[in-house]
């Protein structure tokens, strides 16, 4: 069993809210799961939210467009996931998360695909990214994950779930997904304001023709409006992540 877990909160610091973000009379969030339930290799997809009674709302999203919702730790997120993962019966995790509306379907199957080809226990494509930040995915097997569950104790390995993994002295069997351009300075996620404006633009563009627009046609955009890619030029990437290490504690 091949499951995506869609990490998605309201309680976000840096743009509270944004999951639910409307573009198009439809929250953002329900944009990202139109375009990953196009995956072919992906056997089901739940959203993994927390506990929180802000959180309902999330729930009731998933309710409403019928999607498997699961409620976790809020900020132990590796225990969040772990505790899906059983839930479901996964023997390999997609870990995806809510900022990310412009998702890939078909690279979220390539990625799979390459995963149960090598049968390494981890595969990424952002811990040495050469794709747009948003459209990042990491596969983990179940034992994995119960490992990290077992063994990560700093808080940024609890927090963002697979740093543990992936770290230079970890002795996993991990594989890095990369494409021979490197577009790792493009942002196609959503932090901020500016990063929403972006991704609003793009999908005004591009869904009403085609509401199974692709990475290609995302690209074609842009290269057809670079003032596009300036919007949101300013952020740098994986800031949650060397943010919450500034903080790191045994947790």
């Amino acid at each position: 069993m091949i499951v995506g877990i869609l990490q998605a909160r309201m309680g976000s610091t840096r743009l509270p809210g944004k999951v639910l973000m409307e573009i198009l009379g439809r929250p953002l969030l329900q944009l990202q799961i139109e375009r990953l339930k196009r995956s072919k290799l992906m056997d089901q997809l739940v959203v993994a939210t927390t506990e929180s009674p802000l959180d309902n709302a999330v729930e009731n999203l998933c309710s409403l467009i019928e999607v498997p919702c699961f409620r976790g730790s809020e900020n132990d997120v590796l225990d969040r996931y772990y505790q899906a993962a059983r839930k479901y019966d996964a023997e390999y995790i997609v870990r995806l998360t809510g900022d990310d509306p412009l998702s890939d379907p078909e690279l979220v199957d390539r990625m799979i695909n390459k995963m149960l080809i090598e049968g390494c226990d981890a595969l990424s494509n952002s811990f040495q990214p050469t794709y747009p930040e948003g459209l990042d995915a990491t596969i983990l097997s179940f034992k994995a994950l119960k490992k990290a569950w077992s063994g990560a104790r700093l808080q940024s390995q609890r927090e963002h779930v697979t740093p543990y993994i992936f770290a230079e002295n970890s002795d996993f069997n991990v594989y890095h997904f990369r494409q021979k351009r490197d577009d790792s300075k493009l942002r196609w996620t959503v932090d901020y304001e500016e990063d929403f404006r972006l991704i609003e633009q793009i999908y005004n563009a591009l869904y009403l023709k085609n509401p199974s627009f692709t990475t290609d046609d995302v690209y074609a955009l842009l290269d057809k409006d670079p003032l596009l890619k300036s919007l949101n030029s300013k952020f740098f990437r994986n800031a949650g992540l060397i943010e919450s290490q500034k903080y790191d504690e045994e947790v």
